[in-house]
């Protein structure tokens, strides 16, 4: 990994606001897996102290910043002979986990801000704590040329999946078979693994926003396939959906696909610097709304659909997300805001002001959910709104959703995973 992690210290520091307190940045301990065995959950570094140190590692490690003497210090646990034996382990750089507790008694009743996984028996102070770590996400957000690297080669892995699993987009291939297709491409690709658990749903399923494979088969030509996922390269995640039709589409899944996609290639022109993401989103629901109009589903305005939150009917969840260091990374809203209250928005998972360097995803979709189309609630609200019969004959079709990942630049976006094809 190209990142010089010391540099980066170095340069976050100033800002995160600190005056004089002490910062603590904890890894983490390992998890006992819930059975009586002596076998651990795999170790996972906890993201913020991963970020300040690179050290996937450390169990039990700890990274501290004295904010008076302006000095980071790194503390790792000592390998033993043991994890030498049977692990492989090296020692890590830096002091010896065992000083810990002498440097922070040198510093006794400075105020702590403790960030990563809590340190047991240490008290912090939880404002200040709050306030660090919204600094940090904030600083973090704009990926250094070395993470982007990073990204680069996981879309690739990425891609080298989806193209494996395109001669299994048929009739009586199970999700479970196209999802060890599809992941076998990735590592192939140079994954080290995938990024999160992979999505695939056949016909209906292909509405479930977090279905888990399964023996579920695809039953007959013409029905929607539905791929939500990516590889992980050093801890950097790429993070694709695509839909697929079993066979030829009906006039009908391909009017629904090019009104999702014209969408999605609109909202991907709209990432620009300095572009509201809430203004994308919406207007992405506009765009949605005036597709579901032109096909019958929807009545009146797109404008006055989304000013109403009927777009949520179809399409309930945010247009996307920053991706990186996690599937969803350093996501949340510009630093002086609040979440806006609009029940619409509640499933969006950032109100930020988009800046070079951020990488985002774009996924606008429309589907067809049995639970939020026959409520009898949401019925009543939106009678109006909606041609229910014509909505009601598509129940059983799932959705379609597409999603690529954006770098944002000076001028036009650079789409990382571009080299996907988009389907249907």
């Amino acid at each position: 990994m190209n990142i010089d992690y010391a540099a980066r210290r170095a340069r976050l520091a100033p800002q995160l606001g600190l005056t004089d307190e002490v910062l603590l940045v904890g890894a983490g301990s390992p998890i006992p897996r819930p059975e009586l065995s002596e076998q651990h959950l795999a170790f996972i570094a906890h993201q913020e102290y991963f970020y300040l140190t690179g050290h996937a590692e450390a169990i039990g490690g700890i990274v501290v910043y004295d904010a008076k003497e302006k000095k980071w210090t790194s503390f790792v646990p000592a390998v033993t002979e043991e994890q030498r034996v049977w692990d492989g382990a090296e020692q890590l750089p830096g002091e010896v986990l065992g000083k810990f507790d002498g440097w922070l008694a040198a510093r006794r009743g400075r105020r702590i801000a403790m960030l990563g996984a809590p340190l047991p028996g240490v008290a912090a102070d939880a404002a200040r704590t709050a306030e660090v770590r919204e600094a940090l996400k904030h600083a973090r957000r704009p990926k250094e040329p070395g993470e982007l690297a990073i990204l680069r080669r996981g879309a690739q892995a990425t891609a080298e999946g989806y193209a494996a699993v395109q001669p299994f987009l048929r009739p009586g291939v199970s999700e479970r078979r196209m999802q060890i297709e599809l992941e076998a491409g990735f590592f192939r690709g140079g994954a080290d693994e995938t990024g999160y658990h992979s999505i695939v749903g056949v016909g209906a399923q292909s509405a479930v926003f977090h279905g888990s494979p399964s023996t579920r088969r695809v039953a007959k030509e013409g029905d929607f396939i539905l791929i939500d996922a990516g590889g992980q390269t050093d801890r950097y995640v790429t993070d694709v959906t695509r839909t697929y039709v079993a066979g030829k589409p009906g006039a009908f899944q391909r009017d629904l696909y090019a009104v999702v996609q014209n969408a999605f290639r609109r909202a991907c022109a709209r990432c620009r610097p300095g572009a509201e993401w809430k203004d994308i989103h919406l207007a992405a629901a506009v765009d949605l709304m005036a597709g579901l109009v032109s096909l019958g589903v929807m009545k009146g305005k797109a404008e006055s659909l989304v000013e109403q939150d009927a777009h949520t009917l179809f399409f309930p969840h945010g247009l996307g997300h920053m991706v990186g260091l996690g599937v969803r990374d350093a996501g949340g809203v510009e630093p002086g805001r609040t979440k806006d209250p609009r029940p619409s928005l509640r499933s969006l998972r950032m109100d930020l002001i988009l800046r070079p360097g951020y990488v985002v995803t774009v996924e606008p979709g429309l589907y067809f959910i049995p639970a939020l189309l026959n409520d009898p609630k949401r019925r009543a609200q939106y009678r109006d709104c909606v041609n229910w019969d014509v909505a009601g004959r598509h129940l059983g079709l799932g959705g379609v959703r597409l999603e690529d990942n954006l770098v944002i630049t000076e001028g036009e976006p650079e789409n990382l995973t571009a080299a996907i094809p988009l389907g249907l």
